[in-house]
């Protein structure tokens, strides 16, 4: 368990060494004359080099972790200088956040497709006894960790819709949610090493080289399928509408003939690539 420490003002400390090794010099300028007076100055100046060991400078945005012979003393967040007891062996931690770019990785989704995805992941570091002894190397473990967690989201859902119709979040649609669910599971993994996830984003997701043509152009055609489905619902809709007006002003009387090869025609027109050459008939509907 973390545990903050606020050690003896730095400056103190720099002051009383200061003093000491004046006197220490000034002892060594009077040993000629006076050959006792060495040992008091041999003292000073050995008290001097153990106060200036015992200092130490923090900068923001970093802290100390304090061990003294294998037992933790605790730890030092402040930034500014302080004194502390030179025997203490010291782990500088930088608080600041950082940047991980996780590689590039080939997996399969939850429909067995394989997908290229990679994120990105700002991270700092919220205990500092964990990230110093619960993990050998915190930032070893934060890259395989982020890996393991980005290839458990892969494996959880589908690309999209077109191969689960029922999911209700997909990797290329899912977005904020995906990226939330990423950020949960990362903060749980690393919960154990005193890092905090502070963001996680998706930052490159495609389908792999090999299927990404077939992919593309069946994500072509269900576009142009639920095209055409459109306008064959409105052109349907305008034709009927013609043949009720039709009917309701008494303009033309049709029979069924007629009115399926008027339906045949409009139909034709409305729902055509191209627009529809007109052709003058002369004689009667049926010559």
């Amino acid at each position: 368990m973390e545990k903050i420490t606020k050690p003896t003002n730095g400056y103190l400390a720099l002051v009383l060494s200061l003093v000491l090794l004046g006197v220490a010099i000034y002892l060594f300028t009077l040993a000629p004359e006076m050959p006792v007076i060495v040992v008091p100055g041999i003292l000073c100046a050995a008290t001097t080099i153990f106060i200036w060991k015992g200092l130490m400078i923090i900068q923001p945005n970093h802290a100390r972790v304090l061990n003294f012979f294998g037992k933790y003393v605790g730890s030092v967040k402040e930034n500014g200088m302080f004194f502390v007891n030179p025997l203490y062996a010291t782990i500088k931690i930088s608080q600041r956040a950082s940047n991980l770019a996780t590689p590039t990785l080939k997996v399969n989704d939850k429909m067995g497709n394989p997908i290229e995805i990679g994120a990105v992941i700002v991270w700092q570091i919220s205990d500092t006894y964990k990230a110093a002894y619960e993990v050998s190397d915190y930032a070893s473990y934060i890259k395989t960790q982020s890996e393991a967690a980005l290839r458990n989201l892969a494996t959880s859902f589908a690309y999209d819709n077109i191969e689960d119709e029922t999911a209700t979040i997909t990797l290329r649609e899912g977005g904020q949610k995906v990226n939330e669910l990423l950020e949960k599971e990362l903060n749980e993994r690393l919960s154990t090493s005193g890092i905090s996830i502070l963001e996680a984003r998706i930052s490159h997701l495609a389908y792999a080289q090999e299927i990404a043509g077939a992919m593309l152009q069946r994500q072509q055609a269900t576009a142009i399928v639920a095209a055409r489905y459109k306008i064959v619902e409105g052109a349907v809709g305008m034709v009927e509408m013609a043949l009720e007006h039709l009917s309701k002003k008494n303009i033309v009387e049709l029979d069924e003939d007629k009115k399926a090869t008027m339906v045949s025609n409009l139909m034709v027109v409305l729902c055509g690539e191209r627009g529809a050459q007109p052709v003058l008939n002369t004689g009667t509907l049926h010559q």
